[in-house]
């Protein structure tokens, strides 16, 4: 079968955009009530149960599914093998899984993936946690062993609806093959509305072997689900009144408001109030990083001024955020004389670690506009507070404090440096893609992120071994960005073989190993708080080269760099961005002991984040 080529998939892609769109219009209507079709439906067609989920699939727009087969599922292969639907060959399901997730994050769309029953379905597990964490809207599905074995310990038997039971937003078995386009309709549809998040769907070997008519659309059934968007009139008052009035207010936005796509109305509501905005680290892009009222990122390793901002603040206005413990430190410290609006989606985030003083459920984008009115109206009303005292204070902490780093001692490379090179050739309109460690938070600290959703990363599940799929995803769903993988060496160790797919399906990712020779966060734990005993966290890539990054890239079908200087990072960067046919991999050779700074210790309030080792900033007495 011929591989379809950027071009071909741009043009799907589109096709299939149209076609979700109109499915998902259909659906939402069916889920509110009946509503009589436009045209006759067509008659009934007679098909396997695998016929009528690849068909389902294509009704709902699907362009692509990332997955390996096996022998539950392989039913569905078959006519997977005639579909519009383009099938990617992973090497390890957890890829699967990954990748289906990036192609979520950069398009906006329902990422798939598709593995087999018992360990195919298990090694969905940890990407499935994954997008659960950072509510990412992803459908699962799995073959079972047939209905007549299942309980008996069969081969390659797995509970997986048991087992995902408590990191999906629902789950499916499905019990007969005419349940199919219905139980795939309802799965895109939870997915994707409310609060985003994973669906499986599983289904048994003998379901899919069944016969069974196909008819689409179908209608819905669930009972109960009616998410929230629209926000409660005397709510947003009550905040649009706080906001005007608050001497001391900070924008606290999550991730929420990306997926809402809610950043325009961001920016307007932030520059209407003046108020200060932070973002956290899933909604890096949402407001601008270059924009005069962004402080930055909070929490762990954020800045000075969010860190301060957020601790110092009379009224936090929480946007799409759930107050994450990495980003409030200890919680019985954390803004203690802050009166908190907290809107969200998921009714079950407010109130659940800091209470709402006014809680506000609502779709952000909705929230946002509503705030946008009421806020106006208050202002016609000649209420407006006077913020000019809280912007001297802020603006004095990013002067004194600013993010940087120290060039190593030894003259190795700085990894910080090697980031920051990397954002400002390749550009904002790329996206980047992090691992998790040392280098995920140098990324969203060197990098500026001046558009939506060119920032992917795992944040809630913090998943070694996310990257390298993710941007495969990515550069799927989008195939004329730039895609790069900034990833550490422990990370790209877990799932590089998914280069191997990109190099034979052509879609040319590119990936920047930072390689310290050592799983570098820990690395950074053991030498703050464990006396610098370093148990366990060498990886041999520095004294012994192994594995030998660019040997291996190459072996993968990639085109394999090196870079082990401050001199060559701009000419090693250059060169990897005129490879377009082909998948790239640099192997930034750093220095072991750079560390992230600033950093709130786990554990601790966010009063001792630390500037440097050692370094508490100096805050002036009425400032704490």
């Amino acid at each position: 079968m011929t591989r379809p080529t950027p071009e071909t998939l741009a043009h799907s892609a589109r096709r299939a955009r149209a076609a979700a769109g109109a499915v998902t219009d259909a659906q939402t209507t069916r889920a509110a009530g009946p509503a009589a079709p436009a045209v006759a439906a067509p008659a009934p067609a007679q098909v396997s149960g695998a016929g009528s989920l690849v068909r389902s699939l294509e009704a709902l727009g699907v362009d692509v599914v990332f997955g390996i087969p096996g022998g539950a599922i392989l039913p569905a292969y078959d006519p997977l093998y005639d579909s519009t639907v383009r099938h990617i060959l992973v090497r390890h399901e957890q890829g699967a899984g990954h990748a289906a997730t990036g192609y979520a994050q950069a398009t906006g769309r329902v990422g798939v993936c598709m593995a087999t029953s018992g360990p195919g379905a298990t090694n969905l597990v940890t990407p499935i946690a994954d997008a659960y964490m950072d509510s990412v809207p992803v459908v699962a599905i799995t073959g079972q062993v047939a209905r007549p074995a299942i309980g008996t310990d069969a081969f390659q038997e797995a509970d997986i609806q048991g087992i995902t039971l408590p990191i999906t937003k629902h789950n499916f078995l499905v019990q007969d093959a005419d349940e199919i386009p219905r139980v795939l309709a309802e799965a895109f549809h939870l997915a994707s509305t409310g609060r985003p998040g994973p669906v499986l769907v599983d289904i048994p070997k003998d379901v899919l072997q069944a016969p069974t008519t196909f008819t689409w659309p179908p209608t819905l059934d669930l009972p109960g689900y009616r998410p929230t968007l629209h926000p409660h009139g005397k709510q947003i008052r009550e905040a649009a009144r706080l906001m005007t009035t608050a001497r001391r207010p900070v924008l606290y936005v999550g991730g929420g408001v990306l997926k809402a796509g809610a950043t325009e109305g961001l920016r307007k509501l932030a520059e209407l109030t003046g108020i200060p905005v932070v973002t956290t680290l899933m909604a890096l892009g949402a407001f601008p990083d270059s924009h005069p009222q962004h402080l930055g990122m909070p929490g762990m390793h954020g800045t000075v001024a969010a860190v301060y901002g957020l601790q110092k603040a009379d009224l936090i206005v929480a946007l799409g955020a759930r107050f994450d413990d990495r980003v409030t430190g200890r919680l019985d410290s954390f803004a203690p004389d802050a009166a908190v609006v907290h809107a969200d989606i998921d009714p079950a985030e407010i109130g659940k670690n800091r209470h709402a003083d006014v809680p506000i459920v609502g779709d952000a984008r909705h929230v946002i506009d509503e705030l946008i009115a009421a806020v106006t109206a208050e202002r016609s009303a000649g209420r407006a507070a006077d913020l000019g005292d809280w912007w001297n204070q802020l603006d004095d902490l990013r002067k004194r404090y600013p993010l940087g780093y120290e060039e190593p001692a030894d003259g190795t490379l700085s990894p910080q440096y090697v980031i920051q090179r990397l954002g400002e050739i390749v550009g904002p309109d790329a996206i980047y893609v992090a691992g998790v460690g040392q280098h995920q938070m140098w990324a969203s600290q060197f990098i500026s992120y001046e558009k939506p959703h060119t920032w992917l990363n795992s944040g809630g599940a913090g998943t070694m071994g996310y990257a390298v799929p993710a941007a495969m995803g990515a550069k799927v769903g989008r195939p004329d960005t730039v895609v790069w993988a900034i990833d550490g060496d422990g990370c790209f160790q877990m799932t590089n073989q998914e280069l191997a797919t990109c190099a034979l399906e052509g879609i040319p990712v590119k990936i920047a190993v930072i390689n310290n020779g050592n799983l570098g966060m820990v690395r950074q734990w053991q030498t703050l708080f464990y006396g610098e005993r370093y148990s366990n966290t060498d990886l041999g890539t520095h004294k012994h080269r192994i594995p030998d990054f660019v040997k291996l890239a190459e072996a993968l079908g990639c085109v394999g760099l090196r870079c082990e200087n401050a001199a060559d990072v701009d000419k090693t960067i250059a060169a990897a961005m005129e490879i377009n046919d082909a998948p790239v991999v640099i192997d930034f050779v750093v220095g072991k002991d750079a560390m992230v700074w600033p950093m709130v210790a786990a554990g601790t309030s966010n009063d001792e984040i630390m500037f440097a080792r050692g370094v508490r900033p100096a805050f002036d007495e009425d400032e704490l």
